[in-house]
């Protein structure tokens, strides 16, 4: 009884609602939060941008696989959620395909540092884009089943809290993490690859820890298919998904942060590793504050986030027209501007779609925004070559375009926190 209360009485604290969350609410809260610190730390761990392209290169392995790193991630973890999400539906407790696709990851991750540890040269870079590949696909598994875990066992205006702690707690070991791989410290292959089975532990550790969460049975019908049919039935749906697409942008952006600082004198990995540096500072002082902000209007979040990030953008190229952007304070700047803005998208976009999501077909909103977001994604990749042909500053003062776009999109988008 005594640790029911002082998990109850630590979890309001936390989600700020002291009447609401019951015994079993706070047990379950409390377990995702911990489960989702452990997988993205193990995401920051094992970062593509970061730390298997540093990897792939000290292999040896041709540039080629080194640049289908990031689009393999990130498309491969969206586009099969659709497929999975009617297999979501025929699940009485959604929290077994969450425990699947974690360990999954775990497994995978495993089998890349095997292959830094055996293979090199073009062998080292099949295997990894292998195994990351089917990282990617267990990813998605848990990413179509978690919203709605996520909104079974958490009430309605609390869930943005327990994304957006874990989001701040994990960034501490990011941040330990992006230190060394700048300090010089972690640019040795065996302590990378001792990150890399680190992530694997973590993910099979928050796999067993969230096995653990009171899930009540559900119905099991046929209401949760996720074809397309559900963006012409939806207005708002379809508006958020353009809101998603436009503000993608403060995900994209980043890179050309980095071009426009031209230090030549880095490494790849340095400018990777200080852009890994400014997400986890961004992430610790940022997601847990977006994620309350969240609760109480993710509109208004999307609308702000659109803006900081436009504002962001902006700003390097001012920077840049200045002559200032080689500084040493002018593009790491920018660049926490704009993690705080990628995070508060992240954190907004996610309570948003649950909360707007009928109870019996999140997997199926999910799904849909996520395959789509997922091609736009995958196109941006093939077509990063040729945005890199108009320069930095045009990609970057697009993507302000897109995220004032964005911004002004999602005024118009229903308030989904406080209705029922």
């Amino acid at each position: 009884m005594t640790q029911e209360n002082t998990a109850q009485r630590a979890f309001a604290t936390i989600v700020g609602d002291s009447d609401g969350p019951d015994a079993t609410e706070a047990r379950n809260g409390l377990r995702h939060i911990a489960s989702l610190s452990m997988t993205k730390v193990a995401d920051g761990l094992i970062d593509p941008k970061l730390v298997l392209a540093w990897l792939l290169t000290s292999l040896g392995a041709p540039a080629v696989y080194v640049g289908a790193l990031v689009p393999i991630r990130e498309a491969g973890a969206l586009l099969p959620q659709m497929p999975m999400a009617p297999l979501v539906q025929s699940m009485k407790r959604r929290k077994w395909l969450w425990v699947m696709g974690s360990a999954g990851q775990g497994i995978c991750a495993g089998l890349i540092a095997i292959a830094a540890l055996t293979l090199d040269g073009a062998r080292a870079g099949i295997a990894v884009c292998a195994a990351l590949a089917l990282l990617a696909i267990c990813r998605a598994a848990c990413s179509v089943s978690y919203k709605e875990i996520l909104g079974k066992t958490v009430g309605k205006t609390r869930r943005g809290a327990v994304t957006g702690l874990a989001g701040s707690v994990s960034s501490v070991g990011v941040l330990i993490f992006a230190a060394l791989l700048i300090s010089g410290l972690g640019q040795s292959r065996s302590l990378v690859v001792w990150a890399i089975v680190l992530a694997a532990s973590l993910w099979v550790g928050a796999a067993a820890l969230f096995s653990t969460i009171a899930e009540s049975p559900s119905e099991v019908n046929g209401n949760g298919s996720a074809g397309f049919g559900v963006l012409r039935e939806d207005a708002t749906l379809r508006r958020f998904i353009l809101v998603r697409g436009l503000l993608v942008s403060t995900a994209l952006a980043p890179p050309y942060l980095v071009i426009l600082s031209g230090d030549g004198g880095n490494s790849t990995l340095g400018k990777l590793g200080a852009l890994v540096l400014a997400s986890a500072m961004a992430s610790l002082l940022s997601s847990y504050i977006w994620g309350r902000v969240s609760d109480l209007s993710s509109r208004r979040v999307l609308i702000l986030t659109g803006l900081i990030g436009a504002v962001a953008m902006l700003a390097a190229i001012m920077l840049w027209a200045a002559s200032l952007a080689g500084t040493f304070w002018a593009m790491p700047a920018v660049l926490f501007v704009l993690m705080i803005a990628y995070h508060g998208v992240r954190q907004g976009r996610s309570t948003y779609l649950v909360d707007l999501a009928p109870e019996d077909r999140r997997a199926a909103y999910a799904a849909v925004s996520n395959t789509v977001i997922g091609a736009l994604l995958l196109v941006a990749g093939l077509l990063g070559g040729g945005a890199a042909l108009i320069g930095a500053q045009a990609a970057l003062a697009l993507f302000a375009v897109m995220a004032l776009a964005g911004a002004f999109v999602a005024k118009g988008l229903k308030e989904v926190e406080h209705q029922e």
